[in-house]
């Protein structure tokens, strides 16, 4: 019997007070189709009402996709995710204390899938000692209303004289996950995505829990046309098909074409990418690309980070490494902004589960991260800053067990402006916020711990670099044409360790040519 059923007849299935899953990394993967139809059934009938939504990772466009399409009062009873910084109007009722929020590292939340789906009794892990996700500080808490709760999503253990997060399990009702194509029996296949999220780990947990598993694809084919090695899921554990017009099943909601070089369909030459201008953020990752080294499994986080990625296919070292992104993306190029979850010419697409399995295990040489603020412990924050809040995502599993982080930004915000070139940074206009702060707001970096277990820390700005160093920052390097006090010391609120030896950053981050680097 067909498992193909409409959007509508899917929506209808969810019950008020489910918990309802759902897949998906910011814009991309997203059974935006279903989502909608959930949203559409609410606006009609005021159901289903007072759901825990869970997912993931951060699943949103900045726009109206994502989950940003069911924030509406009644309809979200609670919320249980890693990020909300592309879903602003879910992050907006998080923020006005509409429902109880916790967000987890996105690592943690993949693995308690796992957990779900095995009877398991949790994630028991050393991600998140000292952050905001230690149960001694926040415990996942993001708002008011979670701590009114009265509900403990993790707990502290001790084993072997070690200490470690045991972050609990819990049932999944009902699920939205999406690929290419299904057959009649539910077999499901990925070839046409851009990323292989958890979707046979999703369908696991919730079949298991005795619930509801949707998937959502482009098409619908008959039994026996799927080769059974691209079957990602099982028939036996998806329940019901919806078939997606081509329009609404983007690969991406942040690009309405699509993209054969996002899933290996076709090649798209390095010399085709666009060059970067010079200007501050490609000025970051220069200096941040001079910490690779051939051979070097590399993360790069979203925004600034992402210029790494530029700066080696530019300067042909690009080859040389292997960059990923957590969403389970290996090699290639990967894409910036909103596509943050795509490459062109990936070698390797696998789950973000097994990502993270390599991170925590500490298989990742170099990871480059973003910071709203750092703080004279080392401490950085990129999930809580000035009333906003946006999430950890995968921060904090890939900061916990990576040897070597960079963590990489403009010294301040709002406005600064530069002139850059003939080897030399000048600042015409200073930024109005100091990013480099007394002490953060929220702890989604611990200095401390990186301390404590022999990490090396960089922290490069446009300006200077400093480094994590017993007692605190230590300011090794200033940019050519900047003023020591004026430019740095006077833009932060604490006083680095200066380094005895300071240097000036290399002149050739501030040319606009090819720096000729080698790895």
């Amino acid at each position: 019997m067909s498992k193909v059923i409409t959007a509508q007849q899917a929506a209808a299935l969810v019950k008020d007070n489910d918990t309802l899953g759902i897949q998906g990394i910011v814009a991309t993967s997203i059974p935006q189709y279903l989502i909608d139809a959930l949203a559409q059934r609410y606006d009609d009938t005021q159901s289903p009402k007072n759901l825990t939504i869970f997912y993931e990772a951060s699943l949103g466009d900045n726009a109206d996709g994502g989950t940003n399409a069911i924030a509406k009062d009644g309809l979200i009873g609670k919320l249980k995710c890693a990020h909300v910084g592309t879903s602003p109007k879910i992050a907006a009722m998080v923020s006005a204390n509409k429902f109880p929020a916790f967000l987890y590292p996105q690592g943690v939340a993949a693995q308690l899938v796992r957990a779900i789906a095995g009877h398991k009794v949790g994630v028991i892990t050393n991600v998140g000692l000292g952050t905001f996700a230690d149960p001694r500080i926040e415990g996942c808490k993001i708002n008011q209303a979670a701590i009114d709760s009265g509900e403990e999503v993790v707990e502290l253990m001790n084993i072997d004289g070690k200490e470690y997060l045991r972050y609990k399990p819990f049932p999944i009702n009902i699920c939205f996950i999406r690929g290419t194509y299904a057959d009649q029996k539910g077999n499901l296949t990925l070839e046409k995505e851009s990323v292989e999220y958890d979707q046979l780990e999703m369908a696991a947990a919730v079949h298991n829990s005795g619930g509801i598993v949707i998937a959502e694809v482009l098409g619908a084919v008959e039994n026996g046309t799927l080769k059974p090695h691209d079957v990602v899921v099982p028939g036996h554990f998806i329940d019901y098909i919806v078939v997606a017009p081509a329009d609404e099943h983007r690969q991406c909601l942040a690009d309405p074409d699509f993209h054969p070089e996002w899933c290996g369909e076709a090649r798209l030459p390095i010399a085709g990418k666009e060059i970067a201008p010079l200007n501050v953020r490609k000025v970051c990752g220069r200096r941040t690309a001079m910490e690779v080294k051939s051979g070097y499994h590399v993360n790069l986080g979203i925004g600034m980070p992402e210029e790494v990625a530029g700066v080696a296919a530019e300067e042909g070292f690009a080859d040389t490494l292997t960059m990923s992104v957590e969403c389970g993306i290996f090699g290639g190029v990967p894409e910036a902004g909103m596509k943050i979850c795509s490459a062109y010419d990936p070698d390797a697409i696998i789950t973000q589960l097994n990502t993270f399995d390599i991170y925590d295990g500490g298989g990742c040489d170099l990871a480059v991260m973003g910071g709203a603020e750092v703080d004279s412990h080392g401490n950085v924050n990129v999930s809580k800053f000035n009333g906003r809040i946006v999430g950890p995502g995968g921060f904090i599993n890939i900061t916990t067990n990576t040897r070597n982080i960079v963590f990489v930004g403009t010294l301040t915000a709002g406005g600064a402006k530069f002139e850059i070139g003939d080897g030399k940074l000048v600042i015409k206009n200073e930024g109005k916020v100091k990013k480099y702060v007394k002490d953060v707001e929220q702890i989604t970096f611990s200095g401390e711990y990186a301390a404590k277990t022999g990490k090396n820390i960089l922290y490069v700005t446009e300006r200077c670099v400093f480094k994590l160093v017993e007692g605190g920052l230590k300011l090794i390097e200033i940019a050519p044409g900047v003023d020591l006090q004026r430019d740095i010391l006077d833009q932060m609120e604490f006083a680095p360790i200066i380094a005895d030896d300071l240097k000036l950053m290399d002149a050739r981050i501030f040319t606009d040519e090819p720096m000729n680097l080698t790895v």
